[in-house]
C-alpha cells in the first residue's frame, strides 16, 4: 500500500472516480470528477483519506449507511452526486454501450427514479454470537452490516424491518449466510429465503408460529417451497391481478415497470398479434392483451403458470397463449415468428443473441427490446440493425437508484 495525491478525471462505469496514474487508471470510490484527493493505494484501487478540492457537484448523501467507512453499505455508489450530473451519467452509460457497437440512435433523457420506489430487495442474513445480522453486504465483500434504514426502498418494507428481522431469526438454522428476498405486494410482504439448510419439523413449526404472530406478511417460502401462505401475494399488471411464484422475478420498481410498459405498448400501435419473449409472470403480456392477441414464452415453469392463471381469470383481454420454452437453447424460429406483427423481448442480463438471430430472419415489422444490461442490449441491437432494422428510440430508465445499473427500452422497425 502507498499514499499519493491524485485528481479525479471522470466517473467510471461502476460509479467510481478514475484518476490517471503513471501506470494506468486508478479507481477511487466516492470521489468525483475535479476533486483532488489523498488516497491510500493498493494496486489500481484507491481509498480516499482526505479531500483537498471538493467538486461543486457533490451533495450530502441522505443515507447514514453510505460512504467510504468500513461500515458502509455496498448497494449505492452515487448518493454523493447531484441530480443533474447523476442523470447524465446514467444516460451516458447507455450511449457509450451503443457506441461500442457503432450505434448512434436517439437516446432520450433518463426516466428518473425517486427514493422509496424499490418494492423488491434482497437482504443477506446470518446468525452471530451477538444475534442475527440482517442487511446488505459491505462494498466488494461478503461482510453483512445490519441495516436500519434504506431510502431507496419502499416505506412498506423499511417500516417492517423489525418484522422481517424476526422472521429471519426464526429461519436461521446455522452459521452460514442466507438470502431473504422481500417483495412488497398489494396483500402484504412476500418473503422468500434461499440458501438455508433443510428445516426440521420442529423448525418448521417454530417458523410458522412466528409468522402467525407477525403483521404484514402474506407468504413465506424456503428454497422455493411455500412454508406458510396467509394471503396470496398479489401484483397488478395493467389492471390484471397476478399471483407471483415464490422468489420469482419481478421488476424492482412499480414506477419503472409502468414507464417501460407505456413505452412498449405505445410502440406496438395497432399490432394484432404480438409475441412476448422471456415473458416472466406477464409484466408486458397481460398489458398488451388489452388490445392484441399475445403469445407469451417463458422458461420458468412457475412464472408461466402465474401468467396463465392471471390471463384465464381476467376479464376483457384478447386471447393469451403461453408456452414454456428455454429460449437460449430453443429460440422461437423465424418461421414461427412470421405470424406476429410485433415482438417484445426482455431477457436476463446475458441478453438474447440466439433469439435475435432468428428474429432477423423472420422479418417481423416491430420490435421492442427491454434490457437491464446496456452492453448485451447493444450487441443484440447491432445484429438487428445490420439486418435492416432501424432503431427509432432508446429510453434509459433509472430502476436502480444511485447504483451504476440502468434499464433501457429500445424500439425498432423493419
Amino acid at each position: 500500500m502507498s499514499t499519493q495525491t491524485v485528481t479525479i478525471a471522470r466517473l467510471g462505469a461502476q460509479g467510481h472516480g478514475i484518476a490517471h496514474g503513471e501506470d494506468g487508471p486508478i479507481y477511487v470510490p466516492f470521489a468525483l470528477p475535479g476533486e483532488t484527493v489523498a488516497i491510500a493505494r493498493t494496486g489500481a484501487q484507491g481509498t480516499v483519506m482526505s479531500t483537498a478540492t471538493v467538486s461543486p457537484e457533490r451533495v450530502e448523501p441522505i443515507c447514514r449507511h453510505f460512504g467510504p467507512d468500513s461500515d458502509a453499505c455496498g448497494g449505492c455508489s452515487l448518493q454523493h452526486l447531484a441530480d443533474a450530473p447523476y442523470h447524465a451519467f446514467k444516460r451516458q452509460l447507455v450511449v457509450d454501450a451503443l457506441k461500442s457497437k457503432g450505434l448512434t440512435p436517439e437516446v432520450k433523457d433518463l426516466v428518473t427514479a425517486a427514493p422509496g420506489e424499490r418494492r423488491r430487495v434482497v437482504f443477506s442474513a446470518r446468525t452471530t454470537e451477538k444475534g442475527l445480522l440482517l442487511g446488505f453486504n459491505r462494498g466488494e465483500t461478503h461482510q453483512i452490516f445490519s441495516v436500519v434504514e434504506c431510502p431507496i426502498t419502499s416505506p412498506g418494507i423499511v417500516s417492517r424491518l423489525d418484522v422481517i428481522r424476526q422472521a429471519a431469526t426464526a429461519l436461521a438454522n446455522g452459521a452460514d449466510a442466507f438470502r431473504l428476498t422481500v417483495l412488497e405486494t398489494l396483500t402484504g410482504l412476500d418473503l422468500s429465503a434461499e440458501g438455508l439448510k433443510p428445516l426440521s419439523e420442529s423448525q418448521r413449526r417454530k417458523v410458522t408460529e412466528t409468522i402467525l404472530k407477525l403483521k404484514g406478511i402474506a407468504r413465506l417460502s424456503v428454497n422455493g417451497e411455500i412454508l406458510i401462505e396467509l394471503q396470496k401475494p398479489m401484483l397488478n399488471f395493467g389492471g390484471v391481478q397476478v399471483f407471483p411464484p415464490p422468489g420469482g422475478f419481478t421488476q424492482a420498481s412499480r414506477e419503472a415497470e409502468e414507464a417501460m410498459a407505456a413505452i412498449v405498448i405505445g410502440h406496438l400501435g395497432k399490432a394484432k398479434r404480438v409475441a412476448d419473449l422471456f415473458a416472466g409472470s406477464g409484466t408486458f403480456a397481460l398489458r398488451i392483451a388489452a388490445k392484441a392477441r399475445v403469445h407469451a414464452v417463458e422458461g420458468d415453469e412457475k412464472a408461466m403458470a402465474a401468467l396463465d392463471h392471471a390471463a384465464r381469470h381476467a376479464q376483457g383481454l384478447k386471447p393469451v397463449t403461453v408456452e414454456r420454452r428455454d429460449l437460449y437453447r430453443r429460440p422461437l424460429m423465424a418461421q414461427e415468428l412470421k405470424v406476429f406483427d410485433a415482438v417484445v423481448f426482455d431477457p436476463p442480463r446475458a441478453g438474447a443473441e440466439v433469439q435475435v438471430k432468428e428474429l432477423v430472419r423472420s422479418g417481423v415489422k416491430k420490435i421492442a427490446a427491454v434490457s437491464c444490461n446496456p452492453l448485451t442490449l447493444a450487441r443484440d441491437l447491432s445484429i438487428l440493425v445490420e439486418a435492416g432494422y432501424r432503431i427509432t428510440s432508446v429510453t434509459p430508465i433509472d430502476q436502480f437508484l444511485w447504483t451504476p445499473h440502468v434499464e433501457a427500452v429500445a424500439l425498432l422497425e423493419k
